[in-house]
């Protein structure tokens, strides 16, 4: 799983007209999932299912 900066970096990931993060390849907005057990929070696209690690 890969990190948001280099999904950005890679341009697997972009950003909206709202700053919200998209995925490059469906188009969709992610969603964010936190555990409470880790520090960082789990970002995953809705149509395809990737995901990266938002720190």
């Amino acid at each position: 799983m890969k990190s948001t900066r280099k999904g950005l970096r890679e341009g697997e990931l972009g950003k909206d007209t709202y700053g919200r993060l998209a995925c490059e390849e469906c188009e969709e907005t992610l969603k964010k999932r936190n555990d409470p057990d880790e520090v960082f929070s789990v970002r995953s696209c809705p149509d395809c299912g990737r995901e990266w690690k938002e720190l």
